[in-house]
């Protein structure tokens, strides 16, 4: 089973336009900027081309482990390969091409990638911004604005995966 280093790269734009609009003007950019303390004249400055270049390759990162959560036929395949092999051989091959053409294209949808999505922004996500936001001394507000954010970037990033990786 091969890796669509395209569709993850598709899909790893998800985090930054959702971000434009997530924190823009258009939806949560006031009480996100107030929750974090910041100012417009706070929030020039920086090097803009690291943080982008840095944020996409994070969201790859995501991608990438995204499709052994929404692909479940992959992990039929990292079962069978052998110890330090990179490709099937053998028995695991014809069961691996057997279990293909019979169960291959099962829950390959958007929504079911979708649905894993969200379930990998609210049980991994969630737990981990929630307790770095209370040590932080952070809100419920400010916990909701960006939690919520990755729930949907996951979801859309797992339903691109799923349905086209």
């Amino acid at each position: 089973m091969t890796t669509n280093y395209l569709i993850l790269a598709l899909a790893a734009l998800v985090p930054m336009v959702m971000g434009f609009i997530w924190y823009g003007p258009m939806l949560f950019q006031k009480a996100w900027m107030k929750q974090m303390g910041f100012t417009e004249e706070s929030l020039k400055g920086g090097n803009m081309a690291v943080i982008f270049i840095l944020s996409y390759v994070f969201s790859f990162m995501l991608a990438f482990f995204l499709q052994f959560i929404t692909i479940h036929q992959m992990g039929v395949f990292s079962t069978l390969l052998e110890s330090g092999a990179t490709e099937l051989q053998g028995d695991g091959l014809a069961y691996f091409e057997d279990f293909m053409a019979k169960y291959g294209n099962n829950y390959r949808t958007f929504k079911h990638g979708a649905l894993h999505g969200a379930l990998g922004g609210i049980f991994f996500i969630l737990p981990v911004l929630a307790t770095q936001a209370m040590f932080e001394r952070k809100t419920v507000k400010y916990i909701a604005i960006n939690v919520g954010y990755w729930v949907i970037c996951l979801a859309l990033m797992g339903g691109i995966i799923c349905q086209w990786a």
